[in-house]
Order: structure tokens, then sequence, then C-alpha cells
């Protein structure tokens, strides 16, 4: 297997690579139950009360609920520098390199949230451009901004 999952120093469990990965090849599939946005609503809460969220949006009425234990996929962790990023093919969600990525680096991507509820979301990926939440780079400025008001 291309990639195991441990503990991170980044937060709780992550993913990390057994091998060198090329850039731009396929990782790992994100996969799970796909569901309705209605029913990723309802979903949200029960996985809140765990600690975390495994929710993947397809477009925007399909998610893929994450929550099963096949989906190693599901403890990658954000990063505001990341190594991977998220593909659509097909209603299917790859993970790839957006670099090449040393075996035992730890696999990260931008999760892309808005800046809606940003403040229930610290990020603890630790790079340099780091705004402390975990929110897409389309939003970074916009958290700077409220932070210094």
């Amino acid at each position: 297997m291309r990639v195991r999952v441990s503990q991170s120093i980044i937060h709780g469990t992550g993913v990390f690579a057994n091998e060198d990965i090329a850039k731009a090849s396929r990782i790992i599939e994100y996969i799970g139950e796909k569901v309705s946005e209605k029913e990723s609503d309802r979903r949200h809460e029960a996985q809140m009360a765990k600690g975390q969220i495994f929710f993947f949006e397809l477009d925007e009425n399909t998610y893929i609920d994450g929550d099963i234990p096949e989906n190693d996929a599901r403890f990658i962790n954000h990063s505001c520098d990341p190594n991977c990023e998220s593909e659509e093919d097909s209603g299917q969600i790859f993970i790839v390199a957006l670099r090449d990525i040393k075996k035992e680096e730890e696999l990260t991507f931008d999760y892309g949230f808005d800046v809606d509820f940003f403040g229930d979301y610290p990020c603890r990926c630790g790079a340099q451009n780091c705004v402390g939440f975990i929110v897409g780079k389309e939003h970074r400025d916009k958290i700077t901004y409220l932070l210094a008001c």
C-alpha cells in the first residue's frame, strides 16, 4: 500500500507516504456513501459530536460521507501549504500529488472551507502562510482582514 494511517503532529491521525510519490500521481480515493445535502446536514451533527467531520462535496447537491472504516483518505489533514489536492472524476474523488512527495511525508490538502464558522476550525498545520484557521486559499485574505478588525 502506498500510504499508511498513523499519528500526526498536525492533528490526531494523519496519512503518510510509504514510498516516494511522483507529482500528479493519484494516491488514494476518498470513498464513502453518496448522500444528499439534506442528509449530510443531518449526519454532520452526529459527526461533530464525535469531533471529526468526514464529508466531501461532489457537487452542490451530493456529498460523500467518508465516515467508514475502509476510507483511510478521511484522515488526510488540512494544510495551508498542501502537497496534495482533490480531483473529481466521474463521481469519484481522488487525492493527487501537487508535487513530489517523499517517503514518510504526511499527505495534506486544502479543505477549501469558506469563512462561515471559521472560528470553529483552528488550523494547526504550521505552514508559514497559515492564518490559524482551516479556510480555503481563496478565503485567507478575508480571514486576515477579519482578524485585523
